[in-house]
């Protein structure tokens, strides 16, 4: 492709998106489309303003338009930040997606995280980073309250998530306001 065709690289960053069963590296598009990656940023910070919802994992770039046909639910969810491989390894290994994190902070207001986990080894990953680095996971700024959009193949598997997720004591309930504000 060449380097100076900015809106079909574009169309090409979007296609990959699209047809991607996993996060894709602003290096791997950038290889892709044999420009830099932070042309590859630009290109995303362009398609984003023309309304592309395009988000940052921590392994790559989500096209969320790819995933909006999967039902999705708001989970308020309740533990110590020791429980949390525990939490995520119970939505994946019963086939939910983890798409984010969030906070409701009195002070901040809403701080949030797309996650975008749905594999044991996304899991082993994401707990590895928190405990790699120096930040705290979300939940302690909030005394281990935080909400999760899970989205699976079926409500069936979304019902699942939601027993076991009880079962396992980590479920807190949805003020009217928070289901009104965030589902």
């Amino acid at each position: 492709m060449s380097a100076g065709s900015g809106e079909a690289r574009r169309g090409e960053i979007l296609d990959a998106l699209a047809n991607a069963s996993a996060p894709l590296s602003g290096t791997a598009l950038a290889e892709k489309c044999g420009v830099s990656r932070q042309v590859i940023v630009q290109d995303v910070a362009l398609l984003r303003e023309r309304g592309e919802q395009i988000v940052s994992t921590n392994r790559g770039y989500v096209l969320l338009a790819a995933s909006a046909a999967r039902p999705t639910r708001l989970f308020k969810c309740r533990h110590t930040a020791a429980q949390t491989a525990d939490e995520l390894t119970c939505v994946v290994d019963l086939g939910g997606r983890v798409e984010d994190v969030f906070v409701n902070h009195r002070v901040y207001g809403k701080v949030s995280s797309e996650l975008g986990i749905s594999s044991r080894r996304d899991v082993e990953r994401f707990v590895a980073e928190l405990a790699s680095g120096v930040s705290a996971p979300l939940l302690e700024v909030t005394s281990g309250y935080h909400f999760h959009h899970v989205s699976a193949e079926s409500e069936d598997v979304l019902d699942d998530v939601e027993r076991a997720l009880a079962a396992r004591g980590y479920l807190a309930e949805l003020t009217e306001y928070e289901a009104a504000t965030f589902a």
